[in-house]
């Protein structure tokens, strides 16, 4: 007797609304736009959608998605033969029983079939409501990373400044119409300036309450400086908690050691643990280069093991890291350390979805346009007051805190790297992950060709990853079945 079992996430991001990004990352985020309910008649022509994508589980189970309509689902082999009787157009009325017709129906809804007469995977549309904002409280810092892009100087946001950029922000948030705003506070090391946090914490919950708004808080941290008062502070007021972690041991402290030169590893270690213990789940940053990538298997167990949520990101290359080659990404390295990585995952798969945070900066949680929202829905505010488009552009500025609207100035700068769309990049159009990965960092590709237009100089590792990552969702919604927290049965 067939299951005509068809899974799905309920939720990619459980803890926020639908089409937000719930990463705690230090990257410029692009939201997820809404997904259309599909109209499905039963006597018009479907097709299976041309960017259908399949990968076998176990058994009779295989995982599908769509990059154009966002979906992702496991289907049983009945529910697998209803799909491959749509290879050409096919009415679901002509469907011999009313189980085939259901599931059809169903195959509509998710995106897998589409109408003939709309059968070709449209873009993505860009809704996204939430304006990101970096805070850059402070350049000091107690570490001295191998990858950092700052200079370290002993200079800080004033209090004036820090309330005059929530209220750019706030005011770039009304101009253009979005209903969430997200702030980061960042350095340097954000908790050198802990009570600003907290001040401006008071100050943007205040405006946010005022204006109808909904606010989302993050500290990015190295996590050295954390005591358990500040922990229970975050916890209480609901700010989250980045903590960068990028290997244990010496592979953490190759990456980031104090200024003196002493691995930071074990003090790093004991503030994930106390954040733990304060009731705070801290979300775990593991940045790869060459260096650590042998090590990131040991990295993942370390973070499941504590039911952490992580995201792994690769080393960028910088003006200030440029001389050290080591860290540069070679292929195979980058490769192997992340598969290995993934076979920790698939012996401890979690409850909660890994496709936004597994692969760098490719989400492949939703479909689209953008890898990020740098230069479109992001603004970076330095310690003097300065707006640039990214973090890693802060020495580039194009407005400032005082703009009527700073976020018009950034989409209208026309300097340096320019985030366009995955379909004008040369190699991604006719590329299957096009829209999830949208054609990798546009400020890395910048950096390494010079151009906007063309795919990520990582293209490679992407496309060697993404169908394992892919596998390991299925495997996980296999995993849950039987849990309507962690999937839907449709």
């Amino acid at each position: 007797m067939t299951k005509n079992i068809l899974l799905r996430a309920p939720a990619l991001f459980p803890n926020a609304e639908r089409g937000q990004c719930d990463c705690n990352c230090d990257c410029a985020c692009v939201s997820a736009p809404s997904r259309p309910v599909a109209n499905v008649s039963s006597s018009a022509l479907w097709r299976r959608a041309d960017d259908l994508y399949g990968l076998p589980l176990a058994g009779e189970y295989r995982i599908f998605c769509s990059p154009s309509s966002g979906e992702t689902a496991v289907l049983d082999s009945f529910a697998g033969e209803i799909l491959n009787r749509f290879a050409l157009p096919l009415p679901i009325c002509d469907l011999p029983d009313a189980a085939s017709a259901e599931v059809a129906r169903r195959l509509a809804a998710l995106g897998f079939l589409k109408a003939e007469e709309n059968c070709l995977c449209a873009p993505p549309k860009t809704s996204a409501s939430t304006l990101s904002a970096w805070l850059h409280l402070t350049d000091r810092c107690n570490l001295r990373c191998g990858y950092c892009y700052l200079p370290h100087l002993r200079e800080d946001m004033s209090s004036g400044a820090g309330r005059a950029a929530v209220d750019a922000v706030f005011r770039s948030a009304a101009i253009h119409e979005f209903k969430r705003v997200k702030i980061k506070y960042a350095g340097g090391e954000p908790l050198l300036r802990y009570s600003l946090i907290l001040e401006l914490h008071d100050y943007a919950a205040a405006r946010t309450e005022k204006e109808g708004l909904s606010l989302d808080e993050v500290v990015l941290s190295n996590g050295t400086l954390l005591t358990e008062k500040t922990a229970r502070a975050f916890k209480a007021l609901g700010v989250r908690l980045m903590i960068s972690l990028d290997g244990l041991g010496n592979y953490h402290d190759i990456h980031r050691p104090y200024s003196s030169g002493r691995g930071s590893f074990e003090d790093a270690a004991k503030a994930v643990e106390l954040a733990l213990a304060s009731g705070l789940a801290p979300t775990i940053s593991v940045t790869v280069s060459s260096r650590t990538a042998e090590a990131l298997p040991q990295t993942i167990e370390w973070i499941l093991e504590r039911g952490l949520p992580f995201s792994v990101n690769f080393y960028r290359e910088n003006a200030l890291s440029a001389s050290r080659s080591d860290m540069r990404l070679e292929e195979g390295k980058i490769v192997n350390g992340m598969l290995a990585a993934f076979k920790v995952i698939e012996n401890n798969l979690p409850r909660r979805s890994l496709l936004g945070s597994i692969v760098d900066r490719a989400n492949l949680s939703y479909p689209h346009a953008h890898p990020c929202a740098a230069g479109q829905n992001y603004l970076v505010f330095d310690q003097n007051g300065q707006v640039a488009k990214g973090q890693m552009q802060m020495q580039k500025p194009v407005t400032t805190l005082d703009a009527a609207d700073p976020l018009k100035a950034v989409r209208e700068d026309r300097a340096g790297f320019q985030n366009v769309p995955v379909e004008d990049k040369e190699g991604c159009a006719t590329c299957e992950w096009k829209y999830w990965c949208a054609g990798g960092c546009p400020l890395e590709t910048y950096r390494v060709t010079g151009r906007c237009d063309c795919q990520s100089p990582n293209c490679g590792i992407y496309k060697a990853i993404f169908p394992e990552a892919l596998r390991l969702e299925g495997l996980r919604l296999l995993k849950y079945a039987g849990d309507p927290q962690v999937v839907t049965q449709l």
